[in-house]
């Protein structure tokens, strides 16, 4: 597991502008199957994705589904997974450490809202602080700012919230749903790894577009797993004719 990690975080790094590194996210074993025979070196599951193809709405889904639903994930493909656990299901870190070691993920996702509000920066650094120490460097975090989800227009309190978790201790910064005008100077402001999610309906920029402006690396959110569900839905219209 521990090289595994190695790898996964040597992606992110030395990673050429206009080269980010794209993260599919599987939300199932076969799903994960398809995207790694198709070439990529490691994986991101979507919360909202998973908690689809388990008959929840995104945010419902129990802790031990959830890592289960990882673990089914991981044990399918040979590279690399790291896991969106929301906000880490009420869980102490060093259980959450445990809990993701044990699914076999590599890393995951930690959101800084709670409840429809955003948390205190501090308090959440704390918390990732602890996350960061109990994982001992076997794990890659992921800390995930949500100032843009609500609705917070100033990329200045992304930046400040992300400057604490990068000193908590966090190897990525995930500003969610930052619009393309502002990367830039998200790119500017934050040290380490940048995390953009990106659009799969071509209307915003391309995948080497979010490179050229800033993102280290790039996820969909539970965008693949609805472009299934659409194709599926085709599908099943053509079955009816």
């Amino acid at each position: 597991m521990t090289d595994q990690v190695d790898v996964f975080r040597a992606l992110h790094l030395g990673r050429a502008q206009g080269d980010p590194l794209v993260l599919p996210g599987p939300w199932d074993a076969a799903s994960a199957r398809v995207f790694v025979e198709a070439g990529f070196p490691a994986l991101a599951t979507p919360s909202a994705g998973v908690a689809a193809s388990l008959g929840y709405e995104d945010g419902s889904v129990p802790a031990d589904e959830m890592f289960a639903a990882v673990a089914r994930i991981t044990r399918a493909v040979d590279v690399p997974v790291s896991a969106d656990i929301e906000r880490g299901y009420g869980l102490a870190p060093k259980e959450i450490v445990e809990r993701l070691l044990e699914a076999g993920a590599v890393g995951c996702n930690l959101e800084d809202s709670a409840d429809g509000a955003l948390k205190d920066p501090r308090e959440q650094a704390d918390f990732l602080a602890e996350f960061v120490s109990a994982a001992a460097g076997r794990l890659f975090l992921n800390a995930r700012v949500d100032t843009f989800l609500h609705g917070e227009k100033d990329p200045e309190r992304a930046i400040e919230r992300a400057a604490l978790y990068v000193a908590a201790g966090a190897d990525c910064v995930y500003p969610i749903l930052a619009p393309a005008a502002v990367l830039p100077l998200l790119r500017s402001g934050i040290q380490g790894p940048l995390n953009i999610g990106a659009r799969l309906d071509g209307k915003g920029p391309s995948l080497a577009e979010l490179g050229e402006l800033g993102a280290t690396r790039i996820t969909f959110g539970p965008g693949l797993q609805r472009w299934a569900t659409l194709a599926l839905q085709g599908m099943a219209e053509h079955l009816k004719k």
